[in-house]
């Protein structure tokens, strides 16, 4: 079965980073760089761990060997241009983000309605319960990190914890 290359998770990619790790081999040859990655980052990640474990990467159709002085320009440049592919996308996202929040929109999870937060904090005071058992009583979509959270929160604040031991 074919699986696409802008997954980085292809089984034949995984078993040849195995063998690479396990020194199975010296040499990798691809066709062209775009038929062993689809993503820059994902290719210079790639890229560095062959360096690291010292195994050549050869593109034919590229003419890149990753041993030679231009092969070695070339896999810097490709690193340059995956640090600036990963910043455009971070300005872009932090732009959108902020034109967001100009249009009024609420950026993040939903906040949690009164009416559950009260329920939370109600069982976390009156009983011993414990977080997981607390979501489930409350049956709602919340979050275990939320209600946690609330539960804390509650149950810090008091003094000396007379509920007895949590369950």
């Amino acid at each position: 079965m074919a699986v696409s290359g802008r997954r980085q998770g292809r089984p034949q990619l995984d078993a040849l980073m195995k063998d690479a790790r396990g020194h199975a081999f010296d040499c990798v040859l691809v066709w062209k760089f775009d038929r062993f990655a689809r993503s820059t980052k994902h290719l210079l990640t790639a890229l560095e761990e062959f360096d690291h474990l010292g195994i050549r990467f050869v593109s034919i159709q590229d003419q890149i060997d990753t041993t030679s002085p231009m092969g070695k320009a070339m896999f810097t440049l490709i690193g340059a241009m995956a640090e600036l592919e990963s910043s455009l996308i971070s300005e872009r996202v932090s732009a959108g983000m902020r034109a967001a929040q100009a249009r009024g929109k609420h950026l993040g999870r939903p906040r949690t309605p009164n009416a559950v937060v009260a329920r939370i904090e109600q069982l976390a005071k009156s009983t011993n319960l414990s977080v997981r058992r607390i979501q489930e009583e409350i049956g709602t979509q919340i979050g275990r990190g939320v209600v946690g959270d609330i539960v804390k929160r509650v149950r810090h604040s008091e003094v000396p914890n007379l509920i007895g031991p949590r369950t």
